[in-house]
Order: C-alpha cells, then structure tokens, then sequence
C-alpha cells in the first residue's frame, strides 16, 4: 500500500523548495539556478521539486509573488487614500515590503528586464508604472518625480543588491536599517520641493 504524506508535509515541502528557489534565483540567478541545484538547497530530491511545480517558471512565480501582491495592495491603498500622510505611509509600507522580500525584490531589480516576458515580472512591472504614473499626475515639477525615483529605487538597491557587497559583520539590523530608511525617504519624499523648506506633502 502506497505512504501516503501528510497535506502539512506536503505545504512545508513546498514552502522550504519555494524559500530555496528565491535564494538561489538572488544569489546565483535565475538562468544559472537548475531545479536539481533548487532540490539540493532544500535538501530535497529533484522528483520533489517537480512533484510540487511545474518548471522553474512556475517555482518563479510562486516565489516572487507575494511580494508583487503585498506591493499592488500598498499601490491601491495609497491611490484611494486622500488627505495628508498618504505619502508618509507609502513610505513606510514599502520600506517594510522592502525588508521582508528583500530577495524577491533583488530579483526583480537585478534580472527583471532579462525576465520581462514572464506574467509574474510583466504585473509587477505593471504595478510600479501605475505608481509612476500616479505619481505623475499630482503635477509634481520633474525634479520632485526624478527624486521619488531616486528615493524608492536607492532604497530597494541599498536592500537588496547594494547588501551582496557590504561586509556582512557591518551591516546594520534590520530595525535600524528600518528606522534609518524611514528618516531618509521622508526628508526626501514627504517635504515638496528643496525651493520651500515648509512645504510639505498634504495631497
């Protein structure tokens, strides 16, 4: 009589073989990472890893999801939101997205353009150029577009790819790095414009 695995077994495999494809996919890429080398992360056979996903792409899609989903309900939140601190929140919400999928975003970041065909990398690029445009149309001078760019895409850099060259004894906490970010993206998001120093973002 055939075992027959536990449906726990089987969504702990599954959440361990899709933890071990999105370290892979940051750390060595996605073209260089095999599904025999995702099962041997994992300390799982290959027959696991296909037993539990299709092919690489669908390993992708699982791992990287969470994150695009976390960011369209940021992105929704903040398009509904009026009144002050909508701003101040994005900010703080995607300093925390960026913490908590930091690898998801390096893949994303580093090897999107090369991944763009895939559905899951084409709606999460369909996300950020919502953003973009909402951004847009608050009337903003090009100066304040460029630094919400500079501000949003430095941080998920400093977090994500920017770390693979820090020494690992040096970095930060994350909760520094939190409280750190937090202070920064507001100086220079939250305030409208370096010509007026009272000028804050009520929109």
């Amino acid at each position: 009589m055939p075992s027959v695995i536990p449906p726990a077994s089987r969504v702990r495999a599954a959440d361990e073989l899709k933890q071990a494809a999105l370290e892979q996919f940051a750390s060595v890429g996605f073209a260089a990472t095999s599904l025999q080398s995702i099962a041997d992360h994992a300390g799982y056979a290959k027959s696991s890893v296909l037993y539990h996903y299709a092919s690489k792409d669908a390993l992708l899609e699982a791992a990287i999801e969470p994150a695009v989903a976390a960011f369209e309900g940021i992105l929704d939140d903040f398009l509904a939101a009026r009144g002050s601190g909508r701003r101040r929140v994005l900010v703080d919400r995607v300093v925390d997205l960026l913490l908590e999928h930091r690898e998801a975003v390096h893949v994303f970041l580093i090897q999107g353009q090369s991944l763009a065909e895939l559905p899951i990398i084409a709606r999460a690029n369909a996300a950020v150029r919502r953003l973009a445009n909402a951004i847009g149309r608050e009337r903003e001078s090009v100066a304040d577009q460029v630094r919400f760019g500079i501000a949003l895409g430095g941080a998920a850099f400093l977090l994500t790819a920017g770390r693979t060259f820090a020494d690992a004894e040096t970095l930060p906490a994350d909760d520094e790095l939190r409280t750190a970010l937090r202070g920064v993206l507001a100086e220079l998001l939250v305030r409208r414009g370096r010509h007026d120093a009272t000028t804050t973002d009520h929109d």
